[in-house]
């Protein structure tokens, strides 16, 4: 930063800046500008959840809510008060420069759209420009986003690629999994490779841009439903990995009926029984599931029935009910 015109500026000039107002690019100012934020809006009654700290609620004498989620700059704003949200509106653009846009339809590169039925969220521009950018809008759609016989290991013998290129275009499938479960677990395989991809792992990231000029609108639908209960289903593979023999978990979870949360992650120790890897992902299920529970308890949704857990592996679901197994699960206390 250059000394400001008009200060003396001498040769032992030891004088600093004060930086009264966060600076646009600098590491502290999204930190800045949310504390700013989060005080304003608990200043209008609003609580900030615990379970998710930029979600923002208040409720009203009459059973009715309002909601505010940020994500640095981009604000949502709903709730089933409406004259309450509009006074909000008013307030935040008498503290800062806001631009209403409206009934959402576009958020960070997700679109969204509305009918009786329910809402669908899909990334399909993002796809378009994807495929766009990497020349990839000709090529031949594949029905399936990963072959399932590949095993990619970190030396596999092929030439290396482009680094630089390869994150990029994993960064932006990896972002691009927001709203696509179904890439989910080919985008966690091709991530592990960051440092030194080859052809091959390249191969894989190519197949599932071809995938999605399969696909590009498939997004997600929230529908309108009765059912009020959260149903979590959990698996793992054993000893998946070539490179380090730890297996992958896999989750997601439904509330409502509707596919809210989803995991596909390598596990962080090698398992010494296929049990205990499913075990693992058992546990990551139910993490998954208490976190929604507490959110739901925060915007005073109570569940009205216990939580389901699916699973499919009889030794985990043994050891989930009896604790006082032999040697196979000395080491998986913790979970």
């Amino acid at each position: 930063m250059d000394i400001p015109a008009g200060l003396e500026t001498t040769s032992n000039f030891n004088k600093v800046c004060r930086l009264r107002k966060s600076l646009y690019g600098l590491k502290q100012s999204p930190r800045a500008w949310f504390q700013r934020f989060t005080k304003v809006v608990k200043g209008y009654g609003f609580v900030q959840c615990q379970s998710d700290h930029t979600l923002f609620v208040k409720h009203f004498p009459e059973g009715k809510l309002a909601i505010i989620i940020v994500y640095v700059d981009d604000i949502i704003l709903t709730g089933d008060h409406e004259e309450k949200i509009d006074l909000l509106k008013k307030l935040l653009t008498k503290e800062f420069e806001i631009k209403d846009l409206g009934n959402l339809k576009y958020f960070l590169g997700m679109e969204i759209a509305r009918s009786k039925k329910g809402i669908a969220v899909s990334q399909r521009k993002y796809v378009l420009d994807l495929l766009n950018e990497t020349g990839m809008l000709g090529c031949k759609p594949a029905e399936t986003p990963m072959d399932t016989t590949v095993k990619l290991e970190e030396s596999d013998g092929s030439a290396p690629v482009d680094k630089g290129r390869y994150q990029r275009l994993v960064g932006k499938l990896i972002y691009l999994s927001h709203t696509r479960p179904d890439i989910g677990f080919s985008v966690s395989v091709v991530s592990q490779f960051m440092n030194n991809p080859t052809e091959k792992h390249m191969t894989v990231v190519i197949r599932i841009l071809r995938y999605l000029k399969m696909t590009p609108g498939k997004g997600l639908f929230f529908q309108r439903t009765t059912k009020k209960e959260i149903e979590i289903f959990s698996d793992a593979d054993w000893a998946g990995s070539m490179t380090d023999r730890r297996s992958t978990s896999g989750c997601c979870s439904f509330v409502w009926g509707n596919l809210v949360t989803w995991r596909s992650k390598k596990q962080s120790m090698v398992a010494r029984s296929s049990a205990e890897a499913e075990f693992r992902a058992m546990a990551q299920g139910i993490y998954e599931g208490i976190w929604l529970n507490r959110l739901l308890e925060e915007l005073r949704v109570p569940l009205k029935h216990p939580m389901v857990l699916y699973y499919d592996n009889q030794a985990a679901i043994s050891i989930a009910k009896n604790s006082v197994h032999h040697d196979r699960t000395k080491h998986v206390e913790i979970d």
